[in-house]
């Protein structure tokens, strides 16, 4: 049976104890809770004159379950909510689905503030932050992607700023070699820009020895995060700089999610990604520093110092494949980490993130990715019931198996665990360094977009700029802001903030420790 083969029908008689039992659904034997369990009520008459009205009751009893059950199902739909309702749990998850914890509340009550602040309470009592990791062996990396480390060599073109190598072509000069690419597949706009690589390709082709060789090149940086703190923005401006280079668009999310053949976890999986489709949207850059090689019999690189920059702020923080397609032998948490493998691959690359105060980047989250029936209560009720999600899987794991499990994710209605970033960064500080990793805030760029964008060159040891590169890189209007609609919805709730405030205030305790820097723990901000 595939990972899809999943056959779904409703649990026990319609007509059992009816008055009482939640609807339930059931993947092929094994029950599978949906976290929000609805009970379906009717009123019997207090006498039955035949059996026949009785079996009619019964009958009229279960349609109505199945109409409400599908209303539950299109709401999703319809909500416009981008997890979707999962009906495809982790093949090795079925019997630790998360039950809410012990203080479980009403969620159709949403204003029962003494039991969410229980809840917050309970969710703080048990934060636990480990010194260390236990790191993967390089060999058990290689066996788990073979094919990734069989095509990245060891080592990179000598005398190069970026990683690049030559990798022999032995394909037909007169094919398409981008016809396979499944980014093009899948994209109009991706389409578009191989068109036009293809249509360059050959002659950029390097020839030695009768064979015949491409440059390839994996990015010399990376922003890994995180989502709506400002990542789009540090891009677009970044694109402007004359010795920075990009991936032909922004956000692959190859690492985190098209290796593994997901696009939306909702729509199970597509096919896997190889790793040559990812390098080949490094392939304009690697043109540009490979210069017209047909004039130089040595094949070096005419601009060895221009760099290769991937955007992707699901890198830092999205692990939530491993579960289906790593053997569960860690507890429930990952044996792998994306930065496990960029480690084994790029030990000297470098990495960007841009943060900003967990509670307004939840709320500018859930507004940027609902479409429809958005409000401040909606929200509130959304937090309400991610909480309760997160705090009852506390009751049985880690703290750390809790942010990485993939069912907890994806059951949660906002996603409360981007903004926990002290366990990811600690988790990326067990493999790189920290002169490796530049973390910014939004807060502080957008106030002063000329410091933040001095930092990010001083980082990545650009040369100096005109005064007029600099300008139109500092002064360009911020990219990817709130839209008018969503700013019309208002802010939070005053009591939403508060909770919200409370949750995360350990995490940021920590971060700003690690960081030495007390602004991480964002007090004193003005909403953006």
């Amino acid at each position: 049976m595939t990972q899809m083969d999943y056959k779904y029908s409703l649990l026990g008689s319609a007509v059992d104890d009816y008055r009482k039992r939640p609807l339930l659904l059931q993947v092929d034997d094994t029950p599978m809770n949906l976290f929000a369990v609805l009970e379906v009520k009717r009123e019997l008459p207090r006498r039955w004159s035949t059996l026949g009205f009785f079996r009619k009751i019964r009958l009229y009893s279960f349609l109505f379950g199945l109409a409400v059950m599908f209303l539950i199902m299109a709401s999703y739909i319809l909500t416009g909510d981008k997890k979707g309702l999962l009906l495809t749990p982790s093949p090795y998850h079925f019997g630790s689905l998360v039950s809410p914890g012990p203080f479980a509340f009403n969620l159709s009550s949403v204003k029962d503030y003494a039991h969410i602040k229980l809840v917050v309470k309970s969710i703080t009592s048990k934060v636990e932050f480990r010194s260390s990791r236990q790191l993967p062996e390089l060999k058990s990396l290689v066996k788990s992607e073979p094919h990734m480390f069989s095509v990245i060599p060891r080592k990179f073109l000598p005398g190069v700023k970026n990683p690049c190598w030559y990798e022999e072509y032995t394909g037909n000069i007169t094919s398409d070699p981008y016809k396979t690419n499944l980014y093009g597949r899948y994209s109009r706009r991706f389409r578009t820009v191989f068109q036009h690589l293809r249509n360059t390709f050959q002659e950029h082709l390097f020839h030695r020895n009768r064979r015949l060789y491409r440059m390839r090149c994996l990015p010399y940086f990376y922003i890994i995060g995180q989502p709506k703190c400002g990542t789009t923005d540090l891009y677009d401006r970044l694109r402007l700089h004359p010795g920075v280079k990009f991936t032909t668009f922004k956000e692959p999310h190859w690492w985190t999610r098209k290796r593994f053949g997901i696009i939306r976890l909702s729509e199970g999986f597509h096919d896997r990604y190889p790793v040559e489709d990812y390098l080949d949207l490094f392939d304009q850059a690697a043109y540009q520093i490979q210069g017209n090689l047909t004039a130089n019999a040595s094949g070096s690189p005419s601009h060895p110092n221009i760099i290769i920059g991937e955007a992707s702020a699901s890198t830092m923080w999205d692990n939530n494949a491993w579960v289906y397609f790593y053997d569960n032998t860690t507890e429930g948490e990952p044996p792998f980490l994306i930065q496990d493998f960029i480690h084994a691959l790029q030990p000297d690359a470098r990495f960007i993130v841009m943060l900003r105060d967990p509670v307004e980047r939840l709320y500018s989250d859930y507004l940027y990715f609902g479409i429809a029936n958005k409000s401040a209560e909606d929200f509130h009720e959304k937090v309400s019931e991610s909480l309760q999600l997160f705090e009852g899987c506390l009751t049985e794991y880690t703290m750390r198996s809790c942010v990485y499990n993939t069912t907890v994710n994806n059951a949660m209605p906002v996603r409360l665990q981007v903004g926990l970033y002290i366990v990811y960064l600690t988790d990326w500080l067990t493999v790189f360094s920290r002169e490796q990793i530049l973390v910014l805030r939004l807060e502080d760029h957008a106030s002063n977009r000329k410091y933040t964008m001095h930092k990010v060159f001083d980082f990545l040891s650009l040369g100096p700029l005109t005064k007029e590169i600099e300008s139109e890189i500092t002064r360009s209007p911020a990219s990817n802001t709130r839209r008018p609609a969503d700013k019309n919805l208002g802010p939070m709730l005053p009591i939403t903030k508060e909770i919200l405030r409370d949750f995360y205030t350990p995490f940021n305790e920590k971060l700003a420790k690690v960081l030495r820097n007390d602004s991480f723990l964002w007090e004193n901000n003005s909403k953006l």
